[in-house]
């Protein structure tokens, strides 16, 4: 497609700062999925994009889905209702994408970064206590239902997909932080599974250049879990932020400069 290499080695390198926030803050995909509608050619299609991108996610996914469970308990009753719909949703999402215009595909990202971003910021500290509010037949219909929401969106967009699944886990079924976390962990590598599985298969992946990008988030996310034992993450937590506002500010002016 006419990359340069310098191109290249900055969408590496955004993709190894995504693994590195990911692993500590969460929220890579905010930084990765801009960086690429920023980099690749302006023709690019919003499918390929996207494609691109779910790539590296997966990888990025994978490691923390494994994280988390070598430390908290999953409950696979409830993960596998969650999970069902989260691959339905993103199948369709992803589905979706495939037709969708460039031109109105940035936008839509842009507001995405915006909202999770401040949401970043005024992060409320839900989940401090385990408590389902639903049993039995309610709790996994609204399982299923969060996975198809949930999963839909990312299959479509992505940026923000695992911040989400906590917040609905927490917000509407009562479950603690962490349990909640992992729970997201798994079901956003499931609705990445499945986009990919949809974008790949019809074309639709720069597979050389996500491969790479790949190595590059599981790298950074390696490489965050250390430093967040000596930096911190309030550290992190600022670096990311000033990114998202960086890449915020890029996407706003490429797409109010045509009508400048």
């Amino acid at each position: 497609m006419g990359i340069g290499w310098h191109v290249v080695a900055a969408l590496v390198g955004a993709a190894f700062v995504a693994g590195w926030v990911d692993s500590i803050v969460g929220g890579g995909g905010l930084i990765q999925l801009p960086s690429l509608l920023i980099g690749l050619p302006a023709a690019t299609p919003a499918a390929t994009v996207s494609g691109t991108n779910k790539i590296s996610s997966v990888a990025g996914t994978f490691m923390a889905t494994t994280t988390y469970f070598r430390h908290v308990r999953v409950e696979w009753r409830s993960a596998l209702p969650l999970v069902a719909g989260a691959w339905a949703g993103s199948t369709a999402g992803a589905t979706v994408v495939r037709f969708f215009p460039k031109q109105y595909f940035t936008p839509l990202v842009l507001v995405v970064l915006v909202a999770v971003g401040w949401y970043t910021v005024r992060r409320p500290q839900l989940g401090l206590v385990h408590a389902l509010r639903h049993s039995g037949r309610a709790h996994y219909l609204r399982l299923v239902g969060l996975g198809l929401g949930i999963g839909a969106y990312d299959g479509f967009i992505g940026p923000g997909t695992g911040t989400f699944f906590v917040i609905a886990l927490v917000a509407i079924l009562g479950y603690g932080f962490l349990e909640a976390s992992a729970l997201s962990k798994l079901a956003n590598l499931t609705t990445n599974l499945a986009a990919l599985s949809v974008l790949g298969t019809s074309g639709h992946v720069l597979w050389h250049l996500g491969l790479t990008m790949a190595a590059a988030n599981l790298a950074g996310g390696f490489t965050g879990a250390h430093m967040a034992l000596r930096h911190g993450n309030g550290f992190v937590r600022r670096v990311f932020l000033v990114v998202v506002a960086a890449l915020a500010a890029k996407l706003a002016w490429d797409s109010l400069a045509p009508l400048l």
